[in-house]
């Protein structure tokens, strides 16, 4: 499958890890940021990594399941089958890119949910964001998803840093920190920019919020995306 975009409106692509907050992209998020981003007039695809997830969880039970599933089947669902591999995905196509979160971008996006501040990127993902961000185009992340960029702009993994956030969890700040990146405290409903990596964040279900103040949330980080985007 070619991707391309000739519509004069800005275009980017949303990165999915699954379906369900537990191991793969969290619904209300993902949902959120494609209506969001709708609600600016921005065109959006969804692409995923085309893998096996690191697990698959009982929503019903909250408890392991014996079975294997695919990142990108998975993902589809979300997208109601527009979707892409992500390994089709270069800068020079798209605007910007935004992730949503769930446990999936720590389990299948990366490995943060096992090995913390420690983690290794899916090579995939790890090439997109210093794409995007070597070509001056912004980053949306939210809820766990801003430890990618903690990670791959890091200045542990040899980049300049960023500055992102993760809600107020001390525990997730500290690991922020030991990946070379800075953390900045905010509620639910806040979204937090990093102006010179053009770097938007917003913490999501890293609160025990209700769906509303999720989607303000994820609706002030794409507020500035979409600034970020059209200057």
């Amino acid at each position: 499958m070619t991707i391309t975009s000739s519509n004069p409106a800005p275009t980017v692509a949303v990165i999915l890890s699954g379906c369900g907050f537990l191991d793969g992209s969290e619904i209300h998020e993902a949902t959120s940021c494609l209506i969001h981003l709708a609600r600016h007039n921005i065109n959006y695809r969804c692409l995923a990594p085309d893998i096996t997830q690191a697990d698959v969880v009982n929503h019903a039970q909250q408890k392991p399941a014996s079975e294997s599933r695919n990142v990108l089947a998975e993902s589809a669902r979300i997208a109601r089958g527009q979707i892409a591999p992500l390994a089709e995905l270069h800068a020079e196509k798209f605007d910007g890119i935004v992730f949503p979160g769930g446990f999936g971008a720590a389990k299948n996006l990366c490995t943060f949910a096992k090995d913390g501040p420690n983690c290794t990127v899916n090579p995939d993902v790890a090439r997109i964001i210093k794409e995007f961000h070597a070509a001056g185009k912004p980053l949306a992340m939210c809820c766990i998803a801003p430890v990618l960029a903690a990670k791959v702009l890091g200045t542990a993994s040899g980049g300049k840093g960023c500055n992102i956030t993760l809600g107020n969890d001390a525990n997730t700040a500290a690991a922020i920190t030991k990946m070379g990146a800075t953390h900045t405290n905010t509620t639910v409903t806040q979204a937090h920019t990093d102006p010179t990596n053009k770097l938007t964040t917003t913490a999501a279900y890293m609160y025990h919020a209700n769906p509303y103040e999720v989607f303000q949330g994820v609706g002030a980080m794409i507020d500035r995306f979409a600034e970020m985007l059209r200057k």
